[in-house]
């Protein structure tokens, strides 16, 4: 199967001034040569703390930003090549959710201006637009008699709904959720990821999912790409990433999700120190400063991807993984468990006849 979005090499390098009146005196290391592909129909969860270069990688993918070199393919074509007009006609197959559903509304617009302004400037349903904004709303289980209402007028869950249908409504192969539900009630959380999925299943889109939270993760996703500090250190379908995480930075986020029950004890993977900065990252491994398991060679030798043995597909950038003893079954944490059960059980919701949340 030909993948529908190939990233190969991925670079960016954010200048540094020093001063007013000097020149660029150094560059922070966004992301430092991703590569990854996803198939129509797939979601990729790109997941890791906080300035990993999750965001800037989807922004990047949708050429938001552009990349210090490295290739985008999308559908065939490379984005990174095309000229400014046919890169907006290829923004209808490219899409966002984005994070903060209070912000990326415009507040002066009606809801039915915000669903029919993409399709006017795509040249789409003509003619329709009023009824093409009433079948989005009913797409993400929202009342077609809303449409005149303004973003102030919803809940936090609704205006993410919103979002959603805007970005439905020219018709996307891939959309990029920007950390799309990590504003929201976990309840609330719940019915737009399963809304997600529904989604999904009913138009074959593919996810870029942008995350932090690993039931989330755990999940919508179908592979998992994990981040450290503008490089992916693992990535493997989720099955193999949970049930057996190889690289002690991937074995150490899922360990230090909390058992909700007093007296529950497990292994935990401590780590030392803060993350380094960007701007000058370590040589070598950057994840080796915080690493228990380091050595010399991880000062000198930058490590790549390597397939893991007997897990097709599992790729981990580490020179001692297979040292490291596997921490295995995390995936069967009490609080991974019980988060799944609430997103499960939650409210799912239907294209039609729902109630607003």
């Amino acid at each position: 199967m030909n993948a529908l979005l190939r990233v190969n090499n991925l670079v960016k390098h954010f200048p540094v001034q020093k001063g007013f009146f000097s020149g660029s005196a150094s560059v922070v290391h966004a992301v430092d040569g991703l590569s990854f592909e996803i198939n129509a129909g797939d979601t990729m969860a790109l997941v890791g703390e906080s300035g990993c270069g999750k965001s800037t990688v989807g922004r990047l993918v949708l050429r938001l930003l552009d990349a210090t070199s490295g290739n985008v393919w999308f559908d065939g074509q490379d984005l990174m090549g095309l000229p400014p007009e046919r890169m907006r006609s290829m923004r209808r197959d490219l899409q966002m959710i984005f994070q903060d559903p209070y912000s990326s509304l415009n507040p002066r617009m009606t809801v039915e201006q915000t669903l029919t302004e993409p399709l006017a400037l795509h040249g789409l349903a003509r003619g329709r637009h009023r009824e093409r904004a009433a079948e989005l709303m009913d797409l993400v289980g929202l009342a077609p008699q809303y449409l005149q209402r303004y973003p102030h007028e919803f809940s936090g869950g609704q205006r993410q709904r919103i979002g959603i249908a805007r970005a439905l409504a020219v018709e996307p192969k891939l959309i990029v959720c920007d950390e799309a539900v990590s504003a929201l009630d976990v309840s609330i959380q719940a019915q737009v990821i399963n809304l997600l999925q529904d989604l999904q299943q009913r138009l074959g889109l593919a996810y870029v999912f942008i995350a932090h939270d690993l039931a989330v993760v755990k999940h919508i996703a179908s592979h998992v790409a994990v981040m450290y500090l503008g490089q992916i250190v693992e990535y493997a379908d989720k099955r193999s990433l949970f049930a057996a995480p190889r690289h002690p930075y991937t074995q150490a986020l899922l360990s230090a999700i909390p058992l909700p029950q007093p007296g529950l004890q497990r292994e935990r993977v401590l780590l030392q120190g803060d993350v380094p900065n960007p701007i000058n990252p370590p040589s070598g491994c950057r994840f080796r400063t915080r690493c228990p398991h380091a050595q010399a060679r991880c000062t000198e030798e930058v490590p790549l991807l390597q397939a893991v043995d007997g897990l097709p597909g599992h790729t981990v950038a580490c020179h001692f993984w297979a040292q490291i003893q596997p921490v295995q079954a995390l995936v069967q944490s009490t609080a991974v468990n019980e988060r799944l059960l609430r997103l499960q059980q939650a409210f799912r919701p239907s294209s039609a006849g729902l109630t607003p949340v």
